[in-house]
């Protein structure tokens, strides 16, 4: 059975956009996956530990059939393939892949929560999730929409596209 996972990406190190775009592209390989949605690229400044550069954030959807400890493994996979370093909570990193939503799942178990448990509190997550979904519903919680006003003092801010190529 084929299900809608929602995956938010990070990075600010080794060049953040590249390492995004990458991840991006790695996620519509998976088993059993495929890249149905995904978001511009953010710039948005750093929770928690402050003394760090700025990241670069987006939000993706797949259609899976991957469950969602599988597909949390294969994101795990991905950010160790970057060169994810978790050497403190909030620290630096190459890449950041966060299950999101996974379809209407509402659990917690050890080491996987659906919805993320913080996802409404991040500007940074909820404003890509509805560039690409703007009747997101997030499982107990209600419209993602609705979260966005609690976030308005975040500095999040949409980056223009990558200038086109012009042959000469």
């Amino acid at each position: 059975m084929n299900v809608i996972a929602t995956i938010g990406l990070g990075a600010n190190l080794n060049d953040p956009a590249a390492q995004v775009e990458y991840a991006l592209a790695e996620l519509g390989r998976l088993p059993g996956t495929r890249l149905i949605a995904y978001s511009s690229l953010y710039a948005s400044a750093p929770v928690g530990y402050v003394d760090q550069p700025d990241f670069i954030n987006a939000v993706a959807q797949v259609e899976t059939r991957l469950a969602p400890r599988a597909l949390l493994v294969a994101l795990l996979d991905i950010e160790h393939r970057h060169g994810r370093e978790r050497s403190f909570r909030n620290a630096p990193r190459t890449l950041d892949l966060d299950l999101l939503l996974y379809g209407d799942a509402h659990f917690h178990e050890e080491a996987l929560s659906l919805p993320h448990p913080r996802m409404c509190e991040r500007g940074f997550v909820l404003l890509p999730l509805l560039e690409i979904a703007p009747n997101a519903v997030i499982p107990g919680r209600g419209l993602a929409a609705d979260w966005l006003a609690a976030c308005a003092d975040q500095h999040v801010s949409v980056l223009p596209p990558p200038a086109a190529v012009v042959n000469a």
